[in-house]
């Protein structure tokens, strides 16, 4: 059965690489056409490239999620070319390694601002779309490390909790529009910002002692996280808003 029952437009943001990479790619195959936004345009137009030469429908935008102005010009352009977007999912994220009385308030402001004020501008700059069409899916990609926090990252722990929150409040908002908004918290999962900490030094002896201690044996691929982000933004998945998925392989249960 097809995921919907009308074509859809789907904005990823931090779609250039690793989770978000692999939500854009997965949507795609199931039908919808992707809008790629990340922060450098020659990698949001490679990803986007990718996906058009294996068949799907994608363009990919330059914006910061930080940036609200330039959030709503390629919310705009998504619309233009591409049609009302209806389905979101807000990938884009940054971490950071401090010990808490080396966090600067620049360091946190900065932090939080990817993380959770991010998703704040992407969402209100997409929402008044998917109120038009009655119809919406808004899938927040949060973090185990707000369900547990982590050492050395009480800035990332705290934002990413904050998006816990925004979600569940957001879903009970908008859940009468006929928009569901849902968070899925990844655990550890391959990909090139889990590589940098590895390499950093900010991970014991490497991927493989946590993968060790995993209960189903194996580190998170984005492949995973993105399954999970197929089904959330189906439309069989109508009853399920303000719901926090985990995807950790039992890490946090």
């Amino acid at each position: 059965m097809a995921a919907w029952s009308q074509p859809r437009t789907v904005i990823v943001t931090g779609g250039a690489s690793g989770i978000g990479l692999a939500i854009a790619r997965r949507l795609a195959a199931e039908g919808a056409a992707i809008a790629v936004l990340d922060r450098d345009e020659v990698t949001a137009t490679a990803a986007a490239d990718s996906i058009t030469a294996a068949g799907g429908q994608a363009i990919g935008l330059a914006a910061d999620v930080t940036d609200r102005p330039a959030i709503d010009d390629a919310v705009a352009q998504v619309r233009d070319q591409l049609g009302p977007p209806t389905i979101l999912v807000t990938s884009a994220g940054l971490d950071g390694f401090d010990r808490f009385l080396t966090i600067t308030p620049a360091g946190w402001e900065r932090i939080l601002a990817v993380n959770l004020t991010g998703t704040f501008h992407c969402c209100q700059a997409a929402v008044p779309d998917m109120i038009e069409q009655r119809w919406g899916r808004i899938v927040t990609i949060s973090s185990s490390s707000a369900q547990t926090g982590n050492p050395l990252m009480t800035h990332y722990s705290a934002a990413k909790a904050g998006v816990v929150g925004f979600t569940k409040a957001l879903a009970l908002e908008l859940g009468p529009q006929g928009i569901t908004v849902n968070t899925v918290p990844p655990g550890f999962v391959d990909t090139p910002m889990l590589r940098r900490s590895e390499a950093r030094g900010f991970l014991g002896t490497g991927v493989g002692q946590h993968e060790a201690t995993t209960p189903v044996r194996r580190v998170g691929q984005p492949e995973d996280i993105a399954a999970a982000c197929a089904f959330l933004v189906r439309d069989d998945a109508s009853y399920i808003t303000g719901q926090v998925i985990a995807m950790n392989g039992g890490r946090t249960t």
